[in-house]
């Protein structure tokens, strides 16, 4: 009995180490905040009059794209993972999963994904999703090596998802998904430069060239701030547009005016600490007002 009871035992650990392992692949937690942009770009479009299951299946959709992007990427910088505390432990840097395995699976919920997007909802929504994904995996990973202009490139697929969203409902690209997209492209910029900074010297070890060539410096702090200046007037223009009301966007910018304060922080001290704090905020920033805005549209 004890030998069969310890058989069981090691078989749950190996299901459940399995799938602690997808979930590196996918990185799970983040996307799932990826899959929150989407579904807030549908209720923005929709105008608080939505079907659940078209919902279900735009976050669905989102959902499968953006792990088969991170998937992609884990298979193509394996090599560099092993050089990095942050990412050591990967399932395929380590070895755990084989490369086969990880391009395969990440291949198919790709595949899904798209054709849930593409099919379901329009061919407009399929071919951005999928782009995305090309984009994200394709030209942004390997440039990470190269040049620090692939932040504006990951940028790029990383301000999809709101647009996704919209666009499953409307068909179409129109203003107010420009403003989606400049919303959480800009945002990324602060949110991702203050990460970089953190993570400087664990990047440097795999070569990654995430910061600007001024490094951690009031240059590149400097930078943040505009960003962060730039994402003020954005978040009037769905007010302009019809889109939302006053408040929502007075909250928006109140977020934004503390991110602010962050960033002058930074630009004071120039440390780590501080440099946490940008990255916070960031988070903070675009949940508030997201929320925000969607509480407005219901």
């Amino acid at each position: 009995m004890k030998t069969k009871s310890a058989h069981i035992d090691t078989r749950d650990i190996t299901i459940n180490s399995k799938i602690d392992d997808y979930k590196q692949l996918i990185k799970l937690k983040l996307n799932l905040f990826v899959v929150f942009s989407a579904a807030f770009g549908y209720t923005m479009a929709s105008n608080g009059s939505f079907n659940f299951m078209s919902l279900f299946l735009i976050s669905l959709g989102g959902f499968l794209v953006v792990s088969a992007s991170n998937g992609l990427n884990q298979v193509i910088e394996r090599n560099y993972d092993k050089l990095m505390t942050r990412t050591e432990n990967r399932p395929v840097a380590t070895g755990r999963m084989s490369v086969s395995e990880a391009s395969i699976v990440s291949l198919l919920l790709g595949i899904c994904g798209v054709l849930i997007l593409g099919i379901y909802f329009n061919k407009l929504t399929g071919i951005l999703a999928l782009s995305s994904l090309a984009i994200y995996a394709f030209v942004y990973t390997p440039l990470k090596r190269i040049h620090s202009i692939n932040v504006f490139v990951g940028a790029i697929p990383g301000a999809m998802p709101p647009v996704l969203g919209y666009v499953a409902v409307t068909h179409t690209l129109d203003y107010m998904c420009v403003v989606l997209f400049l919303v959480q492209f800009l945002w990324q910029f602060v949110h991702f430069l203050s990460i970089a900074w953190i993570l400087d010297d664990d990047y440097k070890k795999a070569g990654f060239k995430m910061l600007p060539s001024s490094g951690r410096s009031k240059l590149t702090a400097f930078k943040i701030i505009l960003y962060a200046l730039l994402l003020i007037p954005v978040a009037y223009m769905p007010f302009y547009l019809g889109k939302t009301g006053i408040i929502s966007v007075v909250l928006s910018t109140l977020t934004v005016f503390y991110m602010l304060y962050r960033c002058f922080n930074l630009y004071k001290t120039c440390d780590n600490k501080e440099a946490r704090q940008v990255m916070f905020s960031s988070y903070f920033y675009l949940t508030i007002t997201q929320i925000v805005f969607i509480l407005d549209k219901i």
